[in-house]
C-alpha cells in the first residue's frame, strides 16, 4: 500500500466553490434530517471505497463516538499532501474546501469511483461544526483542521509513520441538522451492503455510544454471491447452485448473481460504482431483455415451450427471483442529484450481451437447475393467464367506464388527487364512525373486513380474486405490478387506520406488504400513511384530553394530578365517537400522522420475508430481538 506515485497533487482537478452548500444542504445531501444526517457518513466512507476499487484499500473502519463525532479510518493511499501551484495550497485542503475538486475529474487518480458527483467530503466538511483530517503518507503524519468547511489550521506534521492512509473526523453541525443522533442499525446495514459489493475488503464498525461499545466487521470472500446467500437465508431456494458471473469490456466491469426461491416476488438490487441504483436505468433493463430472451430462447430449443405457446413474459421469469447486480464503469452518469437511476446509454448493449452469452452457457451446462429455472416461469406463466380477467378488472380505465367503485366504498366530491385522501379503515365498525367524522369533499373512507391476504405467500391470481384486495387496487385506481401507473392514483394519501392492538399491527403489516409488493412506487412518492389514533382519553372537570403513548398519559397525569382524572384506554376506533375520531386522528390541523418511506430497499425486502414469509425461525428470531423497543412498525 506504499505505492502513491499514481496519486499526486496533479491528479487534483477543481471545479468550483463550496459558497452555496450551507445555504441550500439539501441540494447536496437530499434533506437535513435523518436521511442528509447519515448520509455524510455514507460520503466519507464511499472516499475509502474508492481507494479500494483501485487496489489500494483492505481495510475502513467507522467509529461512532458517545458525542456523536464520526471517524473514519482507511490504509488507502492517503490524500495527496503536496501544494497545487494554481491555488497555493494543499491538495488536502483544496479537496475538503472546493466543490467538485479531486482525483475523479480527469486525473489519474481513479479509473472507478462512486461519490456524491464528486462534492461528497467538502459537503461534509461544509456541514460539520469541525472536522480533522490526518493523512499518512510519504513516511509522515500530516493534520489539518477546519471549521464549518474553513481552515483553522495549517496542514502540519504531527508524526511519523510507515504506513499509509486517510482518518477524517467530523461533527455534524447542530445549526444544519434536525438532529444530530446516528441511528447505529442504518449504518451497519449500509456498510455490511457495502462489504458485499467489495470482495475482500474488511469493514469494522464501533458504535461506543453504548456502555459496551458494538463492534462488527464485516468481510465476505464471495462478494455479491453471499449478498444473494444472505438475501435469500429466509427462503426456500430451488437449486443450491447460485447463478454467478463476471466479465469486462473495456473499462466496463459487470457481476452479477441470482438464485430462484418458491416465493411469488422478485428481489432485483442493482449497483453501479457500489451505489445503489434505486431506481435502476440501463443496466437493469439491458439485464432484463437479457434474462427473458435467454430464458424463452433455451426454452423452446428444450422443447419446453411448443411453437404454439407464447413467450413467457418478464414478469413471469423474474419471479422468485433474487438477483444482485454490480456495474463498475469509468464515468457514470446518474439521473438526478441522489444518484438512483443510471443513465450511460452504452451499459445496456454491454450488460444485455454479458447475460445472454453467460447465463446461455450456464443453462446448457447445468441442465437441473435450467429446468428449474424454466418450470418456475412456466407455472408463473399459467397462474398468469388465470388473473388475466381479474386483472383486467383493475384498469383505471376499465374501471371507470365499464364498472362503478367498489360498494363500501365512501367518495370523497373532490376529483383532484393532490387533494384527496383515502383512509383504509380496519373493520366495518369503525369505519362507520369514520364515515361521520370525515370532511367528504376532500377525505374517502375504504373499510376492510378481517385480515386481508398475505400477498407474501400468495401468487397474482390469488391476490387478485382477494375481495379486500381488488377493493384497495380498484380505489386507488393505479394497477398493480407492472401495470402500476402512479399518475393514475385517485389520491395523494392513503392512510392506513387500524386498532392500536396486536390484530390492528397485523392488519397494518398484512396492508404494508401488499403496498410494498405490488404498488411500491406509492411508498417512494410519499403517498403512504399511518394514522396515528390515540391510546387514552383522560376527563377531569369535564376537560378532555388524549394521550397518544404511555409516556404522554404519565405527563399529562403529573401536569393535571392523579386525583379524579378518569381514564379511558381504546381498544379500536370503534369506541370513539366521530367527533372524537375527527379532532384526534382525522382531522389535518390536530392529526398526527407517520409518513410510510423505504430508505433501504434491501432492508425493507429482509424484513417483510422474516415477518410474512413462510419460514417461522427467522420470525420468531425477529420477534425476541426487537419485541422490547419497537412501538410502530414502520418500514
Amino acid at each position: 500500500m506504499s505505492n502513491t506515485t499514481e496519486y499526486s497533487a496533479k491528479d487534483i482537478t477543481v471545479l468550483e466553490g463550496l459558497e452555496a452548500v450551507r445555504k441550500r444542504p439539501s441540494m447536496y445531501i437530499g434533506s437535513t434530517g435523518p436521511k442528509g444526517l447519515h448520509h455524510l457518513v455514507y460520503e466519507v466512507v464511499d472516499n475509502s471505497i474508492d481507494e479500494a476499487l483501485a487496489g489500494f484499500c483492505n481495510n475502513v473502519e467507522l467509529y461512532i463516538h458517545p458525542d456523536n463525532t464520526i471517524t473514519v479510518v482507511d490504509d488507502g493511499r492517503g490524500i495527496p499532501i503536496e501544494k497545487i501551484p494554481k491555488y497555493n495550497r494543499s491538495a488536502v485542503e483544496i479537496v475538503l474546501t472546493k466543490l467538485h475538486a479531486g482525483g475523479k475529474f480527469g486525473g489519474g487518480g481513479y479509473r472507478v469511483s462512486g461519490g456524491l458527483h464528486g462534492v461528497g467530503v467538502s459537503v461534509v466538511n461544509a456541514l460539520s461544526e469541525w472536522l480533522t483530517v490526518e493523512v499518512k503518507r510519504g513516511g509522515k503524519v500530516y493534520q489539518q483542521k477546519y471549521k464549518r468547511g474553513k481552515p483553522v489550521s495549517e496542514l502540519k506534521v504531527i508524526g511519523a509513520s510507515e504506513e499509509t492512509g486517510t482518518t477524517i473526523t467530523f461533527l455534524p453541525d447542530k445549526k444544519v441538522f434536525d438532529d444530530i443522533s446516528f441511528d447505529s442499525e442504518a449504518l451497519v446495514q449500509k456498510m455490511k451492503e457495502t462489504a458485499f459489493l467489495n470482495k475482500n475488503l474488511q469493514i469494522k464498525i464501533v458504535d461506543e455510544r453504548e456502555e459496551q461499545p458494538r463492534e462488527v466487521i464485516y468481510k465476505y470472500k464471495g462478494g455479491i454471491v453471499d449478498f444473494v446467500k444472505h438475501l435469500n437465508s429466509n427462503k426456500d431456494v430451488l437449486h443450491g447452485k447460485i447463478i454467478y458471473f463476471e466479465d469486462k469490456e473495456n473499462s466496463n466491469h459487470m457481476e452479477f448473481a441470482a438464485q430462484y426461491n418458491s416465493g411469488y416476488s422478485e428481489s432485483i438490487f442493482t449497483f453501479a460504482n457500489n451505489i445503489n441504483t434505486h431506481e435502476g436505468g440501463t443496466h437493469l433493463s439491458g439485464f432484463r431483455a437479457a434474462l427473458t430472451r435467454t430464458i424463452n430462447d433455451y426454452a423452446r430449443t428444450k422443447n419446453l415451450l411448443k411453437e404454439k405457446d407464447e413467450n413467457l413474459s418478464g414478469e413471469d421469469i423474474r419471479e422468485g427471483l433474487t438477483v444482485v447486480l454490480s456495474v463498475k464503469l469509468l464515468e457514470p452518469q446518474f439521473e438526478g442529484q441522489t444518484k438512483t437511476k443510471l443513465g450511460n446509454s452504452e451499459i445496456r448493449g454491454f450488460v444485455d450481451n454479458v447475460v445472454s452469452r453467460n447465463l446461455a452457457e450456464f443453462l446448457e451446462e447445468h441442465p437441473k437447475e435450467a429446468k428449474v429455472v424454466v418450470s418456475k416461469s412456466i407455472s408463473s406463466f399459467l397462474a398468469r393467464q388465470a388473473a388475466r380477467k381479474a386483472r383486467e378488472l383493475t384498469r383505471r380505465k376499465g374501471l371507470l367506464e365499464n364498472i362503478s367503485l367498489p360498494g363500501k366504498l365512501a367518495d370523497c366530491s373532490s376529483k383532484d388527487p393532490a387533494c384527496s385522501e383515502i383512509f383504509l379503515v380496519e373493520g366495518d365498525s369503525a369505519g362507520g364512525s369514520a364515515k361521520q367524522a370525515r370532511n367528504r369533499e376532500f377525505q374517502a373512507i375504504l373499510p376492510l373486513k378481517g385480515k386481508i391476504l398475505n400477498v407474501e405467500k400468495a401468487r397474482i391470481n390469488k391476490i387478485l380474486n382477494s375481495e379486500e384486495i381488488r377493493a384497495m387496487i380498484s380505489a386507488l385506481g393505479t394497477g398493480v405490478g407492472e401495470e402500476f401507473t402512479l399518475e393514475s392514483t385517485r389520491y395523494h394519501r392513503a392512510i392506513i387506520m387500524t386498532d392500536a392492538d396486536v390484530d390492528g399491527s397485523h392488519i397494518r403489516a398484512l396492508i404494508l406488504t401488499f403496498f410494498y409488493r405490488y404498488m411500491q412506487p406509492m411508498i417512494e412518492a410519499g403517498c403512504v400513511y399511518i394514522a396515528q389514533p390515540p391510546l387514552y382519553k383522560t376527563t377531569k372537570k369535564k376537560k378532555i384530553r388524549y394521550a397518544f403513548s404511555d409516556k404522554e398519559l404519565s405527563e399529562i397525569l403529573e401536569e393535571i394530578g392523579k386525583e379524579g382524572v378518569s381514564i379511558q384506554r381504546y381498544k379500536g376506533l370503534g369506541e370513539m365517537n366521530p367527533e372524537q375520531l375527527w379532532e384526534t386522528t382525522m382531522n389535518p390541523e390536530t392529526r398526527t400522522l407517520l409518513q410510510v418511506t423505504i430508505d433501504d430497499a434491501i432492508l425493507a425486502d429482509e424484513i417483510f420475508t422474516t415477518l410474512m414469509g413462510d419460514k417461522v425461525e427467522p420470525r420468531r428470531n425477529f420477534i425476541q430481538k426487537y419485541a422490547k423497543d419497537v412501538r410502530f412498525l414502520d418500514i
